[in-house]
């Protein structure tokens, strides 16, 4: 994103919009700023006070829900983006929150350390990752937020605090934004290691009979089901003592982008056009799906590139009810006979203690249902959801649902204890927006 700064500090002018990956949400902010430290975000809260002004934290936009958007003072911390302090003996470092994901890894692989665990992506900011609740798969391993271990956050006032514990780090750690601005982050790290993948496709049935000895048997286990297929993309993924090999960058790109990005971009263009081709469409991409294998070091393995624009919905589930829920949503797809070409992704993460965490005190399940952009999706996310209900859903904070305040408390054991903390650190509620509203109940 390109800020244009004016006057005698960074203040943009606000001449444009604010825009997501996925080009669906977008605000028009009254002013933005793009702060190079900590003094000039306590400066920004304070233009924004005087002024009367809410604020927002911007990452890099990867979320599809509309947490961000504001016509109020937008923050960015792209320019605060540096790795500050390596502790190697101990696996820690300190961070600068606006650091990218994918920089991160490369940081810390300089210094033979690594994540414990990354989604499938790794476009998103770090503290926009992790105040969402961005996860990646396997039962062992907690989502990104449970490696942070302390944390700088401005405050409403312009104060910057330490939180390296007790209740204020529990909530911090997954606050949508609503605590403060986070400046700084210690995170627990790994020693550098590699990981084996192995992705294949197989029969559905096959996957659902014996889904929790797959889950049990693998550090990191997904997959993808094809609606109308019969058929599922499965993904496993081991550590090991291997050595490192670097992938053919062609087999790299002939995977990634002709098959993972332009068979399903293609199909999307084609499924708009004639609905009624999507579940021939979907056996068609099944069939063309080929094992394959790769041992790398895990921030290279993690992620993959998502260049087809799309937008999403995503709900955690006790881990125990995975199979029933997954046979749920592909039920409904064919009894509606919906036009979903984009396969139903299903991940599994560890419980953790986070307040507003989806995997709050629960093993959890996560599917995830898609659409591609400029196709209708409502009718497909709501059937989804009311499938989910019997199973206690917990939408993901970055992903699009139709969920509120009135719905999500009871769904949480701690909503009280994050309220309280909020209502200390922000009384004024100078950190929300109409989303914030809806979701928290001001």
């Amino acid at each position: 994103m390109t800020w244009t700064l004016a006057g005698g500090h960074n203040e943009a002018v606000p001449d444009a919009t604010w825009t997501n990956w996925a080009r669906e949400q977008r605000c028009a902010p009254a002013a933005r700023e793009a702060p190079r430290d900590e003094g000039e975000v306590g400066a920004a809260l304070a233009r924004a006070a005087e002024k009367g002004q809410t604020v927002r934290v911007a990452g890099a936009g990867h979320s599809f829900s509309d947490l961000v958007c504001t016509d109020g003072r937008l923050l960015t911390l792209e320019h605060m983006d540096r790795l500050l302090d390596v502790d190697r003996d101990g696996a820690r470092v300190r961070v600068q929150a606006g650091i990218g994901l994918e920089a991160l890894g490369h940081e810390l692989a300089r210094h033979g350390l690594a994540m414990e665990n990354l989604g499938d992506i790794d476009a998103q900011s770090l503290a926009g990752a992790l105040a969402t609740g961005t996860h990646g798969t396997g039962a062992r391993f907690a989502n990104l937020s449970a490696q942070v271990v302390g944390m700088r956050l401005v405050t409403a006032t312009g104060e910057a605090i330490e939180i390296d514990g007790g209740e204020d780090l529990r909530a911090a750690r997954i606050a949508l934004g609503a605590l403060g601005v986070v400046t700084e982050l210690t995170l627990r790290c790994l020693p550098l290691f590699t990981l084996h993948r192995i992705d294949e496709p197989r029969p559905l049935d096959e996957v659902l009979e014996s889904l929790d000895a797959l889950v049990a048997g693998h550090d990191h286990f997904e997959f993808f089901a094809f609606p109308y297929s019969g058929r599922a993309l499965v993904r496993r993924t081991q550590r090991t003592d291997a050595e490192p090999v670097r992938a053919d960058p062609r087999r790299v790109w002939i995977k990634e982008e002709l098959f993972e990005n332009g068979a399903i971009a293609a199909a999307g263009a084609i499924g708009r056009r004639l609905p009624r081709a999507i579940p021939a469409i979907s056996r068609t991409i099944t069939r063309l799906a080929g094992r394959e294998e790769r041992t790398e070091l895990s921030y290279r393995l993690y992620a993959s590139r998502r260049a087809v624009r799309f937008t999403e919905m995503e709900n955690a589930i006790p881990r125990e009810h995975a199979r029933a829920a997954v046979e749920a949503v592909l039920g409904v797809v064919q009894r509606r006979r919906l036009p979903i070409g984009f396969p139903i992704e299903v991940r599994f993460v560890a419980g953790d203690d986070a307040m507003l965490s989806p995997a709050h005190a629960r093993d959890s399940c996560y599917i995830a249902v898609h659409q591609f952009r400029g196709q209708e999706y409502e009718t497909y996310f709501r059937a989804v959801e009311e499938v989910l209900e019997p199973y206690g859903p917990r939408p993901h904070w970055g992903k699009r649902h139709y969920q509120s305040a009135a719905t999500l408390a009871p769904r949480y054991p701690q909503w009280d204890a994050f309220q309280a903390v909020r209502a200390r650190l922000d009384p004024e509620r100078r950190f929300t927006n109409p989303s914030l509203r809806r979701l928290l109940g001001d």
